[in-house]
């Protein structure tokens, strides 16, 4: 077999195929004998049929074109291993025709594959992260943090008028348009916090400086695009509110005595409970702080590529994250839309983030694989291999073979030569300690997967799905 691979506009190769004569005539007399073993012929044992026979019962070209297609299926994958191409999309096969006895059979193929762009700089990534352990500040964070969730509200004077800082405790009245009571709203006794969210700035604006026994009566044009937890169900509605106050409230915090530390939160002492609470930001920053190293490189990293990320490849970056992420809404048990209203986001916001993410994914890929070219790191066939063992299926080497069959190899290599090269890429990093003023904390949303676990698991995960 020869092949020949040209570069064709932008990342897409032209692959021309020659199987040599001997290789096509054995196929083809494999062929004849399958099919004399497969079908019933007239007057002649099974397997027994000659190839005119064949031809008759069944057309001249039956065998000829299976026997094409079949090459072509089975050298495709042999010519993305041989020529190390590592494919984008679907290949568009030429029209090669059928093979004949005593002739070479060539074919050919458009392939895009993914591009090796290159890197503005290959110096090591400079990144900003928190010290390790617990500073002061963020001790004495989650000890207000701490105070406020034990806090208590106690009523203010009847003199004492609302402010910004205070709580009330209103009774709301809250009529639509028609004059009807709208039961989301109306309450005989609410404890409200003004900025807390519940209610807009200009339900804020209305009831500010209401003492004790005062009734507030005014009208709301609720925005289209109002954000406020009880008034976003209302979006565009005229509301009527009368509000009474039935008493300003007082945020009182406890004192961090070594009494409040034992009776209140079970520690023996104060002291203790600090020393508690800067263990658990140490555990937290020692959970995340690898994490976020990896993303803050990744970032700098990803800047430095050159070049544009193919749309191709962003598109198998999309398909791949969604995949994942209703295989894992499946395995939690929850529907798209119960988890559009907890993320309260609408689909076409979730597909748009999506759309980033996955460009995302392909920009750092596509950098983490050219820092890996500009210092030689390779993937080893040990290495390669050791992904099938790490799949837990039965059978590595078997599973390892029908990969190399089907082409699919690549995709093993390129996990391995990634999460080597992000070792790398850390190994080299210039890190400087920030001093943050809370202990980091994880966003409300989905964990943004880790790069260097994802390259590393990716074939083990692949080939245990191929497995299964």
């Amino acid at each position: 077999m020869k092949t020949k691979v040209e570069a064709l506009e932008g990342n897409r190769v032209k692959v021309v195929v020659t199987i040599d004569a001997k290789d096509v005539d054995a196929r083809i007399k494999k062929t004849y004998k399958q099919f004399a073993q497969r079908y019933n012929f007239p007057g002649f044992r099974k397997g027994k049929a000659p190839r005119p026979v064949i031809d008759n019962a069944l057309g001249a070209e039956a065998v000829l074109a299976t026997v094409s297609e079949d090459l072509v299926n089975d050298v495709f994958p042999q010519v993305v291993e041989a020529e190390a191409l590592c494919p984008v999309g679907r290949p568009e096969f030429g029209d090669a025709g059928l093979v004949e006895n005593g002739k070479p059979y060539e074919f050919s193929f458009e392939l895009d594959v993914k591009p090796a762009l290159e890197l503005s700089s290959y110096e090591p990534v400079a990144v900003e992260l928190p010290a390790e352990g617990a500073t002061d500040a963020e001790v004495a964070e989650q000890l207000e943090a701490l105070r406020a969730h034990y806090s208590t509200f106690e009523d203010a004077s009847a003199a004492t008028k609302l402010k910004p800082e205070n709580f009330v405790d209103i009774a709301v009245v809250a009529k639509d348009a028609d004059g009807a009571e709208i039961e989301g709203l109306t309450s005989a006794s609410r404890l409200y916090g003004p900025g807390s969210g519940m209610f807009s700035e200009a339900f804020d604006e209305e009831i500010m400086g209401i003492k004790k026994g005062q009734v507030r009566e005014f009208t709301l044009d609720v925005p289209a695009d109002e954000a406020s937890v009880l008034l976003a169900p209302h979006a565009g509605e005229k509301i009527a509110f009368e509000v009474t106050c039935n008493v300003v409230k007082k945020k009182e915090l406890p004192e961090v005595t070594d009494e409040w530390a034992k009776d209140t939160m079970g520690f023996e002492d104060a002291a203790d409970l600090r020393a508690r609470i800067a263990e658990s930001i140490a555990a937290q920053k020692a959970d995340i702080l690898p994490r976020m190293k990896e993303n803050a490189a990744l970032d700098v990293l990803a800047s430095r590529l050159e070049g544009e990320v193919p749309e191709s490849l962003a598109e198998e970056a999309e398909a791949s994250l969604l995949q994942d992420f209703f295989t894992q809404l499946q395995r939690q048990g929850l529907s798209f839309d119960t988890y559009l209203m907890q993320a309260g986001i609408d689909a076409d916001q979730f597909k748009a983030d999506v759309k980033m993410q996955a460009a995302d994914n392909a920009k750092q890929e596509l950098a983490l694989e050219a820092w890996a070219r500009h210092y030689g790191i390779e993937a080893t066939p040990e290495e390669v291999s050791a992904e099938f063992v790490k799949a837990g299926v039965p059978d590595p080497a078997a599973v390892e073979k029908e990969w190399l069959e089907s082409g699919r190899l690549y995709l093993i290599r390129e996990g391995v030569v990634r999460f080597k090269a992000m070792e790398d890429v850390l190994d080299k990093a210039v890190v400087t300690e920030v001093e943050l003023a809370a202990a980091p904390a994880e966003e409300a949303k989905p964990k943004k997967a880790s790069k260097k676990k994802a390259a590393k698991d990716e074939a083990a995960d692949a080939a245990a799905d191929e497995a299964e």
